[in-house]
Formats: C-alpha cells, sequence, structure tokens
C-alpha cells in the first residue's frame, strides 16, 4: 500500500487525496457483519446478522442491537468494542438531556451528538476513527426515525441505500 507513510496521522492526506485512517476505518466497517433497517409509515425495525468468530462465546453474551433511550435503538457493524463506547457516550448524552427537560431526547439530536463523537475521534491527535457505521432508530413526536452514522460522522436519514453492510 502506497498510502502507508500517510497511515499514522489522521489529518495529513496522502497524494491520492484520502485520509488513510479513516480508510481503515471503513474497511473495518466492511469486514463486519451485515446490519438492515427499514422504516415503515408507522414504525422501524432493525436487524442484523451476529457471526461469532468461535465457538468458545457465548452467545447470549454478544449484543449487536442495543437500547440507547425507551424509544431508540441501534445496531452496528465494524467493531464491537468501538461501538459499546459510543452506545455509553449516547446513553450518557441522552441521560444529561432527559435531566436537563425531564424528557426524552429527540432522536434526530441524539444521533447529531453521536456523530458529533465520532467527528472527535476523527479528527484529534491521540486516537482513531471509530470502525464501527451505526443504523440509529427510533420514534418521536415527529414519527419513526433511521439514520446511518458511518465512520466518517456523517448522518444520513434512513432512505433507500445499495450499502450491504450498513
Amino acid at each position: 500500500m502506497g498510502d502507508s507513510q500517510y497511515s499514522f496521522s489522521l489529518t495529513t492526506f496522502s497524494p491520492s487525496g484520502k485520509l488513510v485512517q479513516i480508510e481503515y476505518a471503513l474497511n473495518a466497517v466492511a469486514a463486519g457483519a451485515t446490519s438492515l433497517g427499514i422504516k415503515a409509515t408507522n414504525g422501524v425495525v432493525i436487524a442484523t446478522e451476529k457471526k461469532l468468530p468461535t465457538e468458545l462465546i457465548d452467545e447470549t453474551s454478544v449484543k449487536k442491537i442495543q437500547l440507547l433511550t425507551e424509544n431508540t435503538g441501534v445496531v452496528y457493524s465494524g467493531i464491537g468494542p468501538d461501538s459499546r463506547v459510543l452506545v455509553r457516550k449516547s446513553r450518557k448524552s441522552a441521560q444529561s438531556y432527559y435531566t436537563v427537560y425531564r424528557e426524552v431526547i429527540p432522536v434526530s439530536q441524539l444521533v447529531r451528538e453521536t456523530a458529533a463523537v465520532m467527528q472527535e475521534f476523527t479528527q484529534s491527535g491521540g486516537v482513531r476513527p471509530f470502525g464501527v457505521s451505526l443504523l440509529m432508530a427510533g420514534y418521536d413526536s415527529q414519527g419513526p426515525h433511521l439514520y446511518q452514522v458511518d465512520p466518517r460522522a456523517r448522518t444520513s436519514p434512513g432512505r433507500p441505500q445499495l450499502s450491504a453492510r450498513t
């Protein structure tokens, strides 16, 4: 790989115009299990394939779909420990919102705050970008929502996509 001399810096572009660390994170997502989200007029369904690397792992200990709030859930593709960090930070953000406003955080705001955490890790020194793509689904006063957040910290509202991994 000709870009290896640029792979240690998060903010240095390679001659081909890429941030190599971001490319590595996207490759980790591509190597992950398939996740799927379907948005309907009255709800959202998220699903995933649970592939275990070895028989020695207890299947019940691996949770690829998690609740962030009582009306928002998330499924990931990519590196499991990275998703756990984001789930923990998202839950903390939702709880902080609830403490101040005494209501559940709107889904779109929780997605923006999660993407902001991912963006911070994309630009900060001493850390690497998260190697995970999230499908965040929820229901609030505006109805059902489905968002995708990728390692570049881009958020996409749920719409027909051809991505096979997320």
